[in-house]
């Protein structure tokens, strides 16, 4: 049996905070197994929320120097965090934050310098998952569906109700995965017109009205029609989806309801059958997934609150093994990309030299 100890960070679009997992493989006759020992979400500062809001607007130079200092910023953290609960881990699994993400331009960027994580920690990090995907021709997303695979592979579909909510499921023996629609970064962008962090249960909405020809307005949008693989990013949000919904002159509230029943239908329309593992902040919002499980015909599964909320930080750390083992962690069937990869920049530290030969067959 094979056991690795790793941290894995992830930062989502939604800003709520930096997540950190403490997770534990194992690899026994071929199956992985995973434990999530310790996890957390570090809130962010307000400056430093602000900075990730408003840094793809930056000069090249204050960019830079912002890249490395998040960097900094995730290995404190880490640093932090191992102290209060007494982690023990020789890897570190660094996703960082999204700030550009157009693989139509063959372009995409995840902030937060692994090189300074490696350097605050003293711990060899891997970093930059998703690039050598996009210059493959892939999306660069969806990362999570190996995970799925090796995994949660007892499930029929994995859904992730984060900033947008993605699915992955096997078909014909094949992982297919693909971003289904804006669900907390839609929603959480018009609560906070109101005053308030996020709609709390759905809340607002369940107050407002449908808006039938927003509705359709909404489904009708080019994006529903692309076919699989494809990925959404903020810029989409931005240029597309906010935009159209503004032109309306109606309530918060009644935008809000529409909102949400847009996306329960765009969800429904992928959840035939079967059973679904659903995770991320939306699984707390008891009247999305209410709304959810009025018009899927799949199974609507709400596992324990380690999982619904740190899923995507313990898939990072199995990515971060997969890379360090030297094993694909990037499927082209669900990116699009001329061939399965192993995508991550490895930080490699010298007492960890010697087992990384040994790993990549180099002795």
């Amino acid at each position: 049996m094979e056991k690795y100890n790793v941290i894995g960070t992830m930062s989502g679009t939604s800003l709520d905070g930096l997540d950190i997992a403490d997770c534990t493989f194992t690899l026994n006759e071929g199956k992985w197994a995973y434990k999530i020992n310790h996890a957390q979400t570090f809130k962010y500062p307000t400056e430093v929320k602000n900075a990730l809001i408003s840094c793809r607007n930056f000069n090249s130079l204050d960019f830079l120097s912002f890249h490395n200092s998040y960097g900094c910023y995730i290995g404190k953290k880490i640093n932090a965090f191992a102290k209060s609960n007494k982690s023990e881990f020789n890897l570190i699994a660094s996703h960082g934050h999204t700030v550009f993400h157009m693989p139509e331009r063959r372009l995409t960027y995840q902030i937060g310098n692994g090189a300074y994580i490696a350097s605050e920690t003293g711990i060899t990090t891997i970093s930059d998952f998703r690039t050598f995907d996009v210059a493959l021709g892939g999306q660069g997303a969806p990362l999570v569906p190996i995970g799925d695979e090796l995994l949660f592979h007892n499930y029929q579909y994995c859904l992730n109700l984060g900033g947008f909510s993605n699915v992955s499921y096997r078909e014909k023996n094949i992982r297919k995965a693909f971003d289904i629609c804006p669900v907390n970064i839609v929603i959480n962008h018009y609560t906070q017109m109101l005053g308030k962090e996020f709609d709390k249960n759905g809340n607002i909405a369940k107050k407002g009205k449908i808006n039938e020809v927003l509705l359709s307005e909404l489904n009708q949008l080019e994006f529903y029609r692309k076919k699989n693989p494809k990925s959404l990013g903020k810029e989409w949000l931005d240029e597309i989806f906010i935009p159209l919904i503004n032109q309306y002159e109606i309530s918060i509230a009644d935008k809000m309801r529409t909102i949400y029943e847009h996306i329960s239908i765009q969800i429904a329309n992928v959840l035939k059958g079967g059973n679904t593992l659903v995770t991320g902040g939306g699984a707390y919002n008891s009247f999305l997934i209410k709304l959810i499980q009025e018009k899927a015909t799949s199974e609507i599964i709400i596992p324990d609150k380690k999982t619904i909320e740190f899923k995507e930080a313990l898939i990072f750390a199995f990515l971060g093994v997969l890379r360090y083992r030297n094993e694909i962690n990037c499927l082209s069937s669900v990116t699009g990309a001329k061939r399965n990869n192993i995508g991550g920049v490895i930080h490699l530290l010298p007492h960890m030299l010697t087992e990384f030969r040994k790993l990549s067959n180099l002795l």
